[in-house]
C-alpha cells in the first residue's frame, strides 16, 4: 500500500512538473507572438513614404527642456506649429483660421515633436507606445470641434507608429496661447 501511494505520489508530481513546463511554453510562445505583433511599422520608414523631412529641433523659449526622461517614461514639453520657414501658425481657430487650418498646425507639431523623440532617442524605433496627448487649440468661445484640430497631430502618431502611436488624450480649447499660437501639444511616450 505504502508503495502505491509512493508511485501515485510520483506519477502526480510529474504531471505537475510536465504540466508547469508546458503552460512554461505556451506563456513563452504568446509573449513571442504578442511581442511580434505590437512590432508595428518601422517609424523611420513611414516618415520617408509620407515625404515627410524631420526639421532641427528648437531650442526652449523659456526657463525649461525640450523632454524630461523618468524611467521607461518620456515626457515632451508642449510645442507649437512652427512651420519649415521659423514661422508659426498663428490665429484662433473658428476667427482666424478654420478647421482644417488648426488640423494642419496640429499635424505640424506632431512633425515638430516627433524631431524632440529622434533627437533624445537618436531612433523613432525605440518608441513603444504614445502613452497621453495633451492638445490645447487657440479658439474663440463658440468654437466646439478640439477633437478634431488634434486629429491632426494624432492621426499622424498613429500614421507613423501603427498601433503604438494609438493614445489616451484630452483636446480643449484655450482662450489664448503663447505669442498667439494657433495650438499647443504636449505628450508623454513608454521609450526602451
Amino acid at each position: 500500500m505504502k508503495r502505491f501511494y509512493l508511485y501515485s505520489l510520483l506519477a502526480l508530481t510529474f504531471i505537475f512538473i510536465t504540466a508547469c513546463s508546458e503552460s512554461e511554453d505556451t506563456a513563452q510562445v504568446m509573449t513571442t507572438k504578442k511581442e511580434s505583433s505590437q512590432v508595428g511599422p518601422d517609424p523611420e520608414a513611414r516618415l520617408k513614404e509620407l515625404g515627410i523631412e524631420l526639421p532641427p529641433v528648437s531650442a526652449p523659449v523659456a526657463n525649461y527642456v525640450n523632454a524630461v526622461r523618468t524611467g521607461n517614461l518620456l515626457f515632451l514639453a508642449g510645442k507649437g506649429p512652427k512651420q519649415s520657414n521659423g514661422e508659426y501658425i498663428k490665429g484662433k481657430v473658428g476667427a482666424d483660421l478654420t478647421e482644417a487650418q488648426g488640423a494642419e498646425a496640429a499635424r505640424i507639431v506632431a512633425i515638430n515633436q516627433l524631431a524632440v523623440l529622434k533627437a533624445e532617442l537618436g531612433d523613432l524605433k525605440k518608441v513603444k507606445r504614445i502613452v497621453k496627448v495633451l492638445g490645447m487649440v487657440n479658439s474663440t468661445l463658440d468654437f466646439e470641434n478640439h477633437p478634431e484640430v488634434i486629429n491632426g497631430f494624432s492621426n499622424l502618431m498613429v500614421e507613423v507608429f501603427g498601433e503604438k502611436g494609438k493614445h489616451a488624450r484630452a483636446a480643449v480649447g484655450m482662450g489664448s496661447l503663447p505669442r498667439n499660437i494657433a495650438v499647443e501639444i504636449e505628450l508623454v511616450v513608454e521609450v526602451e
